[in-house]
């Protein structure tokens, strides 16, 4: 097992993406910690970025996917693990921000060997890491990794753990959702409204289930003909496009990779509220302000995706389900409470729910 030094090309994008400082966002911390993972013999090429331990550990999944180049990889890995800090914050977990991205195709370069190997580098870092699944990886390869290190959660319930997030993240997401639509349309009910759920891998399939459960109108949209194929095997009643975000909607819920809502989108969607699973959906702060003007209601990802991170959490503290499932149930009046106080205070979502992420952070510090 070696540990990689970073490329020239990661180097630059290091620099680029403010790794030591972020003289623009005052309440934003900088990263404590970047590693560069490879294991010559599996071909494991692997980042785990530590955010922030403020507020203690930081979790965070795994996400493994074929990036282009390492530098695409290094931004998302740094993205991500910045997003968990808020998300943890948010959600009033103790705990901090973390990520880490495998870089390959899981379909083709996954191999046991390869996942043992990675959980040994996770244990270098004594606990200020623990992992989870993400996307590309499963509660199946958190009990390879689980091999290599104890600081590994969303393991298979035959593994020790609860088995995958995807459930719980789909409930927090449909919950967050709820808020949104009472205060929108003065009802949580959802019987004929028409979502857009773009992604229907294990948190939009889960999401789909809920929604129609709901009755609403569910339209999905998938690049991967298989995911496609068997949504519609179980979902009969809904109906796949091409590309959700030109659809007429009333919500509009990004289940897939993030950077979706684009001032474009922003300008032009017809749907009342976004709200999904997807994390960085924002390309650019400047998004939520043109969603702002437009009267469209964004409900910040890292509230309502929290499900994930509760689960893996409550995994940890040794809970019961029944008392994660509460918490994560409780995102509902998290995601009102920012709702709410950004019509009081007249700011953007964001910025209310950056809000109480600054409160919990300075109160560590």
């Amino acid at each position: 097992m070696t540990t990689a030094h970073s490329s020239s090309e990661a180097t630059r994008v290091l620099a680029q993406t403010s790794v030591f400082s972020h003289p623009d966002m005052s309440i934003d911390p900088p990263h404590e910690q970047v590693v560069f993972c490879r294991d010559a013999e599996t071909g494991l090429r692997a980042i785990i970025a530590v955010h922030n331990t403020a507020l203690g550990p930081a979790l965070g999944g795994t996400r493994m996917y074929p990036y282009a180049a390492e530098a695409d990889a290094v931004g998302d890995v740094l993205r991500l693990s910045r997003g968990m800090t808020f998300k943890s914050a948010a959600a009033g977990l103790d705990l901090g921000g973390g990520k880490a991205v495998i870089i390959g195709d899981p379909a083709v370069h996954k191999s046991p060997d390869l996942l043992r190997a990675y959980g040994r580098f996770v244990d270098t870092l004594g606990g200020r890491y623990i992992t989870a699944g993400d996307v590309g990886t499963t509660s199946d390869d958190m009990d390879l990794i689980g091999e290599g290190t104890s600081y590994v959660a969303s393991k298979t319930v035959a593994g020790g753990g609860w088995g995958d997030t995807a459930p719980m993240t789909a409930l927090g997401v449909f919950y967050s959702l709820l808020a949104a639509a009472e205060r929108v349309w003065g009802s949580a009910d959802l019987t004929g409204r028409t979502v857009g759920v773009e992604g229907v891998g294990k948190v939009g399939v889960q999401l789909a289930d809920l929604l129609t459960g709901a009755g609403a109108t569910v339209l999905a949209a998938d690049p991967y003909a298989p995911a496609r194929e068997a949504f519609a095997a179980r979902f009969p009643q809904a109906r796949i496009v091409d590309d959700v975000r030109s659809a007429q909607l009333d919500v509009y819920a990004p289940c897939a990779m993030g950077g979706t809502v684009t001032e474009t989108l922003a300008g032009e969607t017809a749907a009342a509220i976004i709200c999904g699973a997807a994390n960085n959906q924002l390309t650019s702060p400047s998004v939520e302000q043109v969603l702002g003007a437009r009267g469209v209601t964004w409900v910040p990802d890292y509230i309502a995706n929290a499900g994930g991170v509760i689960q893996a959490f409550g995994e940890q503290q040794n809970w019961t389900r029944d008392r994660a499932q509460e918490k994560v149930e409780a995102l509902r009046d998290r995601a009102g409470h920012v709702l709410d106080t950004a019509a009081s205070k007249k700011i953007t979502c964001g910025d209310a729910a950056r809000l109480i992420v600054a409160e919990r952070l300075s109160q560590a510090r």
